[in-house]
């Protein structure tokens, strides 16, 4: 194989309150990239629709920070290179898995063309240092679901663990983007360093809930679990009419609604098509009476993750 393009799906992280440890896929939003072996020995990146602004040197750029890690595990050398062509659908600074989609991309397809001598899992981590030049941490929310699909937990970093867990099918995520940017290494800036014990034992029972109640599946769980009382709080302040488009969601039968990521995206979780499209049109509503440009999407959890395409 000489050739080969793949999708990279958008995720959701955190997921409320899973901060830094859950995460889910979406389907048909991401990005695609090509990916090409070279007769010289080197990575060449060429930025297509939407890379505006971001660099293609290697050693500055998500992608060439993924594969320099993967190579180096590989630990084989090779008589060729690879030019990677991006077209971005996710905006990078969105809060919807930007910079992991190229990561996660670059490294599965690099993967493929080397003839897969790494499982998809064991590319998380390659993906993660993508994720620690973009964000200053090698964090595995979003690079995890957008490899694996589906939603997934990172039960330890140390050893990397990551759990692929059980979620109902009728599963739906209405999500708006409002048309600002928020930097993932400045909205991790702004968090505290030290959680009240009081709070972390409301986090700790709502990941447990929000687990159990995907796995049964009780929609009613699911609802009362996606409370987030660690980054939420802090985090909403960069997020203009947070609160009201939280409010807009609860109030077309979200089961609940937080940021996606780092923000500026707004997810929230619904059980049909129906009610998902009416938190779509409320998101909407919310952003376009106040003068701010909004992309809203409405998407099932995405069970494959980054795939081959062509």
């Amino acid at each position: 194989m000489e050739e080969i393009k793949v999708f990279a799906p958008a995720t959701v992280a955190n997921v409320a309150c899973g901060y830094d440890v859950m995460g889910f896929a979406m389907k048909d939003i991401g990005d695609t990239m090509t990916i090409r072996k070279i007769a010289t020995k080197k990575w060449v990146i060429e930025n297509g629709r939407g890379c505006e602004g971001l660099p293609v040197s290697p050693k500055e750029n998500v992608i060439g920070v993924a594969v320099e890690a993967l190579m180096k595990a590989y630990g084989k050398s090779i008589d060729f290179g690879f030019h990677f062509y991006t077209t971005k659908n996710i905006k990078p600074g969105s809060g919807m898995g930007s910079s992991a989609s190229s990561a996660s991309a670059a490294v599965f397809g690099v993967n493929q063309l080397l003839g897969k001598p790494f499982k998809k899992k064991e590319l998380v981590k390659f993906a993660m240092e993508g994720e620690r030049a973009a964000s200053g941490a090698a964090h595995a929310d979003n690079v995890a679901p957008c490899l694996l699909g589906g939603f997934t937990l990172i039960r330890s970093y140390e050893p990397l663990d990551i759990i692929e867990l059980q979620y109902p099918d009728m599963l739906y995520a209405s999500v708006v983007h409002p048309q600002i940017e928020i930097k993932t290494s400045d909205s991790k800036k702004i968090l505290k360093k030290d959680i009240p014990i009081k709070d972390a034992i409301t986090q700790w029972g709502n990941v447990g809930g929000l687990i159990s109640g995907l796995a049964k599946p009780d929609y009613d769980l699911i609802g009362r679990s996606l409370q987030d009382v660690v980054a939420e709080p802090i985090r909403s302040k960069l997020i203009p009419y947070f609160k009201d488009a939280k409010k807009a969601a609860l109030n077309e039968g979200a089961l609940g609604a937080s940021i996606s990521g780092s923000g500026p995206s707004i997810f929230a979780l619904s059980f049909s098509r129906k009610i998902a499209e009416g938190i779509a049109i409320a998101f909407n509503n919310v952003y376009a009476s106040n003068g701010i440009m909004a992309n809203v999407y409405i998407s099932q959890v995405n069970a494959q993750g980054t795939q081959i395409i062509s």
